[in-house]
């Protein structure tokens, strides 16, 4: 049987990449799904082609999440399309990345309107919808181990991140009573289509060996963890972060421990 079957879900930033991942992987086990974009409308209409041939219903949204009204929206569309809202997955993120005595404040409000600001609207709005409805649900929040590490030129991204993941254990607090399972997925660094703006091909190749696994991750392995945290088998988990990142924050540990060894 599949787990999301009947289920409906609303990703947001689902044109491509990790929000792309994660809106095909829910389709696979069952879910309808509003896929939400804000510029790349070609390749959201290609995922819900895609989930369409999967039998399953899809829709394509546009919609900003940095403006709180268009988010709003969304969730009504989505009922009004589907009938109810099972799955929320708060996805879409911006990031800016310059050292922060040159950053610009509005280059670092950009980043946070999006990254922190939209994560809290699709998950406030959700919420709601959820509540209202009566029965449960799951919102899902795509972190980052930005959200651990404080990566040099990325002050507003990380600050973003961190402020998400917070929310998270906030809002599963708040709705523990509704069972409504609130968690967090902090990926490490996944093959999508924005690191090709901070990175070259041959740039991507070289540093991925770099990684304990010996590679990127890719948008559907963040996909079926999302799908595991959106099914019963995750029924007992509120408040939790799962990070997916191949070993990377590990092994940024064990090599200071080996460090100490050597002493």
């Amino acid at each position: 049987m599949l787990r999301l079957e009947g289920k409906v879900a609303l990703v947001t930033g689902a044109s491509r990449g990790i929000g792309r991942g994660c809106a095909l992987c829910l389709a696979e086990e069952g879910a309808d799904v509003l896929v939400n974009y804000r510029t790349h409308a070609d390749e959201a209409q290609e995922v819900v082609a895609a989930i369409e041939k999967m039998g399953r219903r899809a829709l394509a949204y546009q919609a900003d999440v940095g403006e709180r009204s268009q988010v709003e929206a969304m969730v009504q569309a989505t009922v009004e399309y589907f009938g109810h809202l099972d799955i929320a997955i708060a996805n879409a993120a911006h990031s800016i990345r310059k050292p922060v005595i040159d950053i610009e404040w509005d280059e670092v409000m950009a980043t946070l309107r999006v990254t922190q600001f939209g994560v809290f609207h699709t998950c406030q709005f959700a919420a709601r919808q959820m509540v209202a409805q009566g029965h449960g649900g799951k919102i899902i929040i795509i972190s980052s181990i930005h959200q651990e590490l404080p990566v040099a030129n990325s002050s507003a991204y990380n600050m973003a991140k961190a402020a998400v993941n917070h929310l998270a254990e906030t809002l599963a607090n708040e709705l523990t009573p509704h069972h409504i399972n609130v968690n967090v997925i902090n990926p490490g660094w996944i093959d999508t289509p924005g690191e090709r703006t901070f990175y070259s091909e041959e740039e991507l190749q070289r540093e991925s060996k770099m990684i304990p696994w010996g590679r990127l991750g890719s948008p559907r392995e963040i996909g079926r963890v999302a799908v595991f945290l959106a099914s019963d088998d995750a029924d007992y988990i509120t408040g939790s972060t799962l990070r997916v990142d191949g070993g990377f924050m590990v092994a940024l540990t064990l090599a200071q421990d080996r460090s100490h060894k050597h002493r």
